[in-house]
């Protein structure tokens, strides 16, 4: 006889106590399974669901993981945190400008194994500004002067300046700084050399040497003002990217994700109708595409053009669509006895956007035989072609001076000192090579003046000591090694 059984079990009296009597007790280890209604839909529904991205972390926490560089303290860390603390705006500004650059520099500074403070170098050099140019000419967020940055294989030439190039000047900078951690071994000495030149660094280390003194940073004599607060000021950035709220700063969440993708193409086109194919403000293109001089991407093989990742498909899409010229501007050589007002009026613009195009300042004087860039009425092969076979001249903004070589002077070094280029000092003396002999008079077209009359320059010219650059609002130090500015 079977055993005798309890009272039978009472109907469920709903869905949900339906569900729950349904369920299979629980194994006798491990905690129950728990289910607190039927799921919506079947486990079919729940297969075709495209899987939730990963979550994107936070820049800044990747930034301050890398940190690498041994921290300092003291009264300069203490005057430069003080300085950003007392201008949000200034650092709402510059935060809002590195979102477009600080993913690819963090992804570059990684990939060569360098501590990753030094993504946050441009903040010093020039607040993320990648138009900013100091009195001494350094140019672009990492503040290449001219010679240093043709050193490094930056190109300057009429159509663009690579020291603008996001992507190129952030390789050249940390060659450059790697090239000087391997010299130093130090990451303080390398900043300090970055800022003041390495050969001006080396023989502060050699004094030391000599005297049997430390030879770290801080042990350091004859140290300009400049370079004594360029570490300071970078320590304080890292403070503040750290724990921003200590500072009563906000910097915002920054998605560790790429915010540019790179578009490759050989065809010259006008910057507005780049833009406008990019569906981008124009300003918003040229702040990731600040290299070029002109209204027009031309003076090259092949272009990188950087656009939003949401733009970038597009553009190219569009581009590999159109088979039509994409410039309308043209080339113009200045006939005997015409005037730039003459030929701004010929074109329907300004004198001012004329002289603005084509780089010419108030002071500076056109010869006869200048080639201009004047707008034609639409884009045509005609005016494209005028472009490729075109040899435009840069003609600097200030005034002509004329400079008798001395001994052991060469075209480079005459060039640095005055901020002009190899290629225009040439040009303008018809010159065939770099070597000259003391006593030739040279023409000189510049907007800045000589950046030292002393045979330092020369000294340390043929040391190949390369120099450095410095923040944007203010004057760096030349190819010389000698600072022009303290702060």
């Amino acid at each position: 006889m079977a055993a005798c059984a309890g009272p039978a079990p009472k109907a469920p009296t709903d869905s949900a106590e339906s569900a729950r009597v349904a369920l299979p007790d629980p194994l006798p280890y491990g905690p129950p399974k728990i289910v607190l209604a039927p799921l919506p839909f079947s486990e079919f529904d729940i297969a075709e669901l495209e899987p939730l991205p990963p979550p994107i972390g936070d820049l800044w926490d990747r930034i301050v993981r890398g940190y690498a560089i041994p921290d300092i303290d003291g009264p300069l860390v203490d005057k430069w945190e003080r300085w950003y603390s007392d201008r949000p705006d200034y650092i709402a500004r510059m935060v809002e400008r590195s979102r477009r650059y600080l993913y690819h520099i963090v992804r570059e500074v990684e990939a060569r194994n360098m501590p990753l403070e030094i993504a946050l170098l441009p903040m010093v050099e020039s607040a993320f500004n990648p138009t900013a140019l100091s009195v001494s000419r350094a140019s672009g967020i990492w503040q290449f002067i001219p010679s240093t940055g043709t050193h490094f294989g930056l190109k300057q030439n009429w159509w663009f300046d690579s020291r603008r190039d996001v992507l190129a000047a952030t390789s050249s900078a940390l060659d450059y700084l790697q090239k000087l951690h391997d010299q130093f071994d130090d990451w303080q000495l390398a900043l300090a050399a970055y800022n003041w030149g390495e050969g001006n660094v080396a023989r502060a280390i050699a004094r030391n040497q000599a005297k049997g003194l430390p030879t770290d940073l801080a042990s350091l004599t004859k140290v300009p003002a400049e370079t004594q607060n360029y570490y300071p000021k970078l320590q304080a950035v890292k403070n503040i990217v750290a724990d921003p709220l200590r500072y009563n700063l906000s910097l915002g969440d920054l998605p560790d994700a790429p915010f540019f993708a790179v578009v490759h193409t050989a065809k010259r086109m006008d910057v507005k109708l780049a833009a406008e194919l990019a569906e981008l403000p124009q300003d918003d293109f040229l702040a990731l595409n600040p290299q070029h001089n002109r209204p027009v991407i031309a003076g090259a093989d092949e272009y990188t053009i950087l656009l939003p990742i949401d733009n970038a498909e597009l553009f190219a899409a569009k581009l590999d669509l159109i088979d039509q010229p994409l410039v309308s501007w043209q080339a113009y050589r200045l006939k005997q006895g015409e005037t730039l007002p003459q030929v701004a009026a010929k074109y329907g613009m300004s004198v001012e956007t004329l002289k603005s195009v084509n780089g010419i300042g108030a002071g500076a004087r056109v010869p006869v035989g200048h080639t201009l860039l004047v707008p034609s009425q639409r884009p045509s092969e005609e005016s494209a072609n005028s472009l490729a076979h075109a040899v435009f001249t840069t003609v600097p903004s200030g005034r002509t001076v004329y400079y008798t070589v001395r001994r052991g002077e060469s075209v480079p070094t005459i060039a640095a000192r005055y901020g002009v280029s190899v290629l225009d000092l040439r040009r303008w003396n018809n010159l065939t090579q770099n070597n000259l002999v003391a006593g030739k008079r040279l023409r000189i077209t510049s907007d800045v003046g000589p950046v030292s009359k002393t045979r330092k320059l020369r000294r340390v010219s043929t040391a190949k000591s390369t120099g450095a650059r410095s923040g944007a609002r203010q004057a760096t130090k030349h190819a010389s090694d000698t600072p022009l500015r303290s702060n």
